[in-house]
């Protein structure tokens, strides 16, 4: 814990953004009949039937100190689309930071061997060394700061009937477009110095 709280304490650098990575799924449903739409006075009627047509799986990826956010959908949620996902912030929206900080989870598929699977060892390698990977600690996902960004993208964009992938896109693209546009920040303010206060039962007791 204490790791990732002294990373978000560094200064901005551009050569050595710190990126924030987390990921959500999305059910995405059809309709059965047309809605009807809204009008004065009267809120849009959604027919209670639905189509289900299988699950969305998106990768945020979050530099709050730049007030910046990028939105990858995927059909699924594999180690090959988080190998996908890391060369995407490595080469195409970090090419020219010397190293990219990234912050994650300990989910399984986020680990180095993903690169292995995905990519021949030269390619996983050269991947590997354009990261500095801090891990929030188990039942600490709450320090990713880009599940701050999912629960807005969730309450703004995805809190309503989606019926395909290409739709998602759509919407998140405008979503991001538009949130990077007003370049808002995360004002993060939980320190090491809070952690030991307010989560001291987390600490491991020390004797003598």
């Amino acid at each position: 814990m204490e790791d990732v709280l002294e990373v978000y304490k560094r200064p901005y650098d551009p050569k050595r953004p710190v990126v924030c990575l987390d990921e959500t799924s999305k059910q995405l449903i059809g309709e059965v009949a047309a809605p009807a739409p809204a009008a004065p006075g009267q809120l849009a009627h959604y027919d209670y039937e639905y189509v289900r047509n299988g699950v969305a799986n998106l990768f945020m990826i979050s530099e709050p100190l730049a007030g910046k956010r990028d939105v990858e959908v995927t059909d699924r949620r594999t180690k090959k689309d988080y190998a996908r996902c890391l060369r995407k912030i490595a080469d195409e929206l970090y090419p020219d930071a010397e190293g990219i900080v990234l912050v994650q989870d300990n989910l399984n598929t986020h680990s180095p061997a993903s690169l292995y699977e995905t990519y021949e060892p030269a390619e996983a390698q050269r991947l590997m060394n354009r990261f500095e990977v801090h891990y929030t600690p188990k039942h600490g996902s709450w320090l990713d700061m880009a599940e701050i960004e999912l629960g807005i993208l969730g309450r703004q964009c995805l809190a309503r009937r989606i019926e395909n992938v290409d739709d998602l896109r759509r919407e998140t693209t405008t979503w991001k477009t538009d949130r990077n546009a007003a370049c808002t920040k995360v004002n993060w303010q939980f320190t090491t110095a809070d952690a030991r206060t307010k989560l001291k039962r987390l600490y491991p007791s020390v004797d003598g």
